[in-house]
């Protein structure tokens, strides 16, 4: 089942979203056109179809079952590197996605633009002194890292707005109690106890360890929160201290020291010694972004409810439905037994409008190669995706969905769907059929493109 299709009216207003099917039929029959391709939506023609139309033809919310004035919300998930989306009709979810972002690679690039600069400094200019903390931010100010990241959501959910009439938003207003999470008793005991207790702690110990047994990476089966350093051994509950085990596993460990359990493993040793080492990253950007985002939303003029994340947890239990971020989103706040009218959700990646450095520099930061200064050749621009006719030659045949990377010259490369060789073509063979935007799109079937 895919996600359903969003449909606007002759004037570009919003309607309800449809069947997939119920769009071929209209787009086969001419009543509809093609309006944009991710996420899909159609056009109609004419305000009103033929007299003899079924109602189903004429009203895309009846065709539905649904009662047009039941609430359509956009729930959010929000996540430090992947963001869950969903968008329910009632009690009905009829369209996902998964929103990975860019943050942590805007930070590494940052980063290793701050070193070549203090290192051309050092070289060109020794007798200026260092600068720190010179510069004054306005109140609320976030690094580009995680601006990135709330701006990626609220563009997402502009977009939904614009393509259907949404009258709700509900995120997941999650908060890691990094103070508390080492020990969850170290004071207010009663912190996280009760029906929701530890649940913000597990799942970032799930998430950290990649859901997957750490001892032998089995996955798809029941795993324990093991420690790494025995407690009758004098081990604390800090997340650092804190692994995934299989049952089997968990009980041939026992309370061994993990040095004495993997003494024959030295190379498994190191990498989970290493890995429980990681600092909090992940639960630092969203504690950080979480109140920015939410005053981004309340501000779009919808209705704005939240819910946390072991409100989302426990739905997620109740209800039998699989660990992704989608499905979480689905299931953030009060939340009745929900009906998925899809399961192939629209992936998402940003990939941002390209860079405005125009020299390319070696790993000591000196100039190895310039940029030119064109984003347009032939009307085409680097992230569309089009569709390729190539009459002859070695690549001949009909192409769609492929993204491309323009040049100076008209002979464009072209990237494979499947992650194949890239083979360059004329321009003149190329249609687009979605214009960049900083985003790839694919599905899990693995149809994929990029924009």
């Amino acid at each position: 089942m895919s996600n359903f299709v969003f449909v606007l009216d002759t004037n570009k207003q919003p309607l309800d979203p449809i069947h997939p099917g119920q769009a071929r039929r209209l787009l086969s029959s001419k009543k509809a056109a093609v309006y944009r391709r991710y996420p899909f939506t159609i056009i109609l023609k004419h305000l009103s179809l033929e007299p003899n139309s079924t109602p189903s033809q004429i009203n895309t919310s009846a065709s539905l079952g649904v009662d047009p004035e039941r609430s359509r919300r956009v729930k959010i998930d929000p996540g430090a590197k992947v963001t869950g989306l969903a968008l329910l009709q009632g009690e009905k979810v009829i369209w996902g996605a998964e929103l990975t972002h860019r943050g942590f690679a805007i930070r590494d690039a940052l980063l290793t633009r701050r070193s070549f600069r203090r290192g051309r400094r050092s070289r060109k200019t020794r007798y200026r002194q260092a600068r720190f903390l010179n510069r004054t931010r306005p109140q609320g100010w976030l690094p580009p890292s995680l601006l990135s990241r709330v701006e990626n959501i609220l563009t997402w959910v502009k977009r939904l707005i614009q393509f259907c009439p949404v009258s709700s938003i509900v995120p997941e207003l999650v908060r890691f109690n990094t103070q508390l999470m080492p020990d969850p008793t170290r004071q207010k005991e009663g912190y996280q106890q009760g029906t929701l207790y530890q649940y913000e702690v597990r799942e970032y110990v799930l998430e950290k360890w990649g859901r997957k047994c750490a001892y032998c990476g089995v996955e798809n089966v029941p795993l324990e929160v093991e420690h790494i350093h025995p407690r009758s051994r004098g081990g604390s509950n800090r997340p650092s201290n804190l692994t995934l085990a299989c049952v089997p596993c968990n009980q041939a460990k026992g309370n061994q020291d993990i040095r004495d359990f993997l003494s024959s493993k030295p190379d498994l040793l190191k990498r989970i010694l290493s890995q429980a080492k990681r600092p909090l990253a992940d639960a630092a950007a969203v504690n950080s972004t979480r109140y920015a985002l939410l005053n981004a939303l309340k501000k779009l003029g919808l209705p704005v409810t939240t819910g946390t994340g072991g409100q989302t947890k426990y739905n997620r239990a109740v209800q039998g439905v699989s660990k992704t971020h989608w499905h979480d989103a689905a299931l953030v706040g009060e939340t009745p037994q929900l009906q998925f009218l899809t399961n192939n959700p629209l992936l998402i990646t940003a990939k941002g409008h390209g860079v405005r450095q125009r020299v390319i520099t070696d790993k000591y930061g000196l100039p190895k190669q310039h940029r030119g200064r064109f984003k347009l050749s032939h009307g085409f621009k680097t992230g569309d995706i089009v569709k390729a006719s190539i009459p002859k030659g070695k690549y001949a045949g009909h192409y769609d969905g492929l993204r491309i990377a323009i040049r100076t010259k008209p002979s464009f490369a072209l990237y494979p769907k499947n992650g194949g060789k890239q083979f360059d073509t004329h321009c003149k063979y190329l249609n687009t059929i979605h214009k960049a935007d900083g985003f790839a799109f694919s599905f899990v079937g693995g149809d994929s493109s990029s924009a």
